[in-house]
């Protein structure tokens, strides 16, 4: 068969589901490609993520057209036998790290995140290391909460085992942090650590606190995402600011809904990132 693939979010982070796609099919002997509208294809794979990216409405010549991603549905899923796909890493041959969830799930339970209603309300492990680490000399990993997963500890030395750069790209709950896995991160060769303090409470601070002396790291090296235009005025915002600096982090302001913020919090955020 003929495979076609859209990324309707562009191509300035890969398309996970489309790189497992792609190796499903490549596996199967298919051809794939990305979408040529002047071309017919057997099947068109369109995938979104971000709900605001504008959808891609170029007529393709196709006999069945899927779209997925949680642009479009928080339900639909991959198919296990292309979950379980290790990406076709030549798909975004400019990227070359590795890319893969070691855990999905999020405890939380947020309000402004999709996590726990997309995978669930509790961290679990879904692949090991090796399924999506091929030797590349970056791993960046998109679990949303690892720290939460009871198979954290094993994980953490995995990617110390793997000797290479390591990526936490949507940050680190410092609230399951521990002195084991303080250590076990202080072992990883990692350039920037996220932390979150996302909502005006202080037991997210105390352990930022507690755990500030067990890191080895510089404080420009440890990150902590403060959002703000969510449920926080900007005192509460300031507050947290400059709590942070204190104990030697380094505060990044994150705009919920950054095109409906007031022109104050653009301004903050301007200030302190």
């Amino acid at each position: 068969m003929r495979i076609g693939l859209i990324d309707v979010d562009g191509h300035n982070f890969p398309n996970l589901a489309l790189m497992k796609i792609s190796a499903y099919h490549k596996a199967k002997g298919d051809s794939v490609e990305w979408a040529i509208p002047m071309l017919k294809y057997d099947i068109v794979y369109q995938s979104k993520v971000f709900d605001f990216s504008p959808d891609e409405n170029t007529c393709i010549q196709c006999e069945q057209l899927i779209k997925g991603g949680t642009g479009y549905d928080l339900s639909n899923k991959l198919p296990q036998a292309i979950e379980s796909m290790c990406p076709d890493y030549n798909l975004y041959p400019q990227y070359k790290a590795a890319y893969g969830f070691l855990t999905r799930g999020c405890p939380r339970n947020c309000p402004f995140c999709i996590v726990g209603k997309k995978e669930g309300l509790k961290s679990v492990q879904v692949a090991e290391l090796r399924q999506f680490w091929k030797g590349q000399n970056e791993i960046k990993l998109l679990d949303p909460n690892i720290t939460a997963s009871k198979e954290c500890d094993r994980l953490f030395q995995d990617l110390i085992d793997s000797k290479v750069w390591i990526d936490f790209t949507q940050g680190i709950d410092i609230r399951f942090m521990t002195e084991k896995r303080a250590e076990m991160l202080n072992a990883m060769k990692i350039k920037v650590i996220h932390f979150a303090w996302d909502n005006y409470e202080f037991n997210t601070y105390e352990k930022l606190k507690r755990f500030r002396p067990l890191l080895k790291y510089d404080g420009r090296k440890l990150r902590v995402y403060v959002l703000t235009n969510f449920n926080t005025t900007i005192e509460q915002d300031l507050e947290r600011i400059y709590k942070l600096r204190e104990l030697d982090y380094d505060p990044y302001v994150m705009i919920y809904e950054k095109w409906n913020a007031p022109k104050k919090i653009k301004q903050m955020a301007r200030w302190v990132n």
